[in-house]
């Protein structure tokens, strides 16, 4: 994963740093799971002591401005990150979405991006050209919906 990293970050004009890596590895390691600032500082610590908050808000925000990582804000009104889906070869990031159940609280990632069409539909309508779209259903997880019946 390091030598990907190492490649995507040179890719988008990126000096490789110590920070930039440790923050993707971090990502990388709780891929699925959606991380504050703050919970990714004290993975970041745990390798390099010597880090500061303000330089993990930095480099997050600079991964985030070069779509190396998504962001995603949930009910608690904390925003959390996650790495980047980019599809092995492609130029496009990969969007997905997420399903929030209303009952346990789970975050599940929803891979397929339905709205690519909608998207080209908007601009070939209005000439706005979307750069990006969140997407959050809520409901109820399967294993929330069996515990019921």
């Amino acid at each position: 994963m390091e030598v990907r990293f190492k490649k995507l970050l040179r890719e988008k004009g990126l000096k490789v740093t110590e920070q930039r890596m440790l923050v993707l590895e971090v990502l990388e390691e709780y891929r699925g799971q959606h991380l504050t600032v703050e919970e990714i500082y004290a993975e970041v610590q745990k390798k390099c002591p010597d880090i500061g908050l303000a330089t993990i808000y930095r480099t997050v925000q600079l991964l985030l401005d070069m779509q190396l990582v998504d962001r995603i804000s949930l009910d608690d009104r904390c925003i959390r990150y996650e790495i980047g889906r980019m599809p092995e070869g492609e130029e496009k990031r990969h969007h997905h979405h997420h399903l929030i159940c209303t009952t346990c609280g789970a975050v599940l990632p929803f891979d397929a991006d339905l709205l690519e069409e909608l998207e080209q539909h908007i601009e070939k309508a209005t000439g706005f050209h979307v750069t990006d779209h969140e997407l959050k259903f809520y409901g109820q997880c399967a294993a929330c919906a069996r515990k019921e019946k």
